[in-house]
């Protein structure tokens, strides 16, 4: 932590919240300027790509669901 973030820390919980909730939606206005690294690009079309070819693989919501609430929840 930098000094010159330290007043941050003296918010409540719910104001240090609200400011990171805040600054998420300011991300998201400028998310065309976030750079996407070439593997990330080529692993979500290898996804779809085998997605395309065999479409029973994919996984429902809702089974996916149930397996996240299992494992994790």
């Amino acid at each position: 932590m930098t000094a010159e973030f330290a007043p941050l820390f003296e918010l409540s919980c719910a104001e240090r919240l609200q400011l990171v909730e805040d600054l998420w939606d300011s991300i998201a206005k400028e998310a065309d300027q976030i750079p996407v690294p070439d593997w990330q690009i080529e692993e979500v079309e290898r996804i779809r790509i085998k997605a395309e070819q065999n479409p029973a693989s994919l996984e429902t919501w809702g089974s996916a669901r149930e397996w996240i609430v299992k494992n994790h929840g």
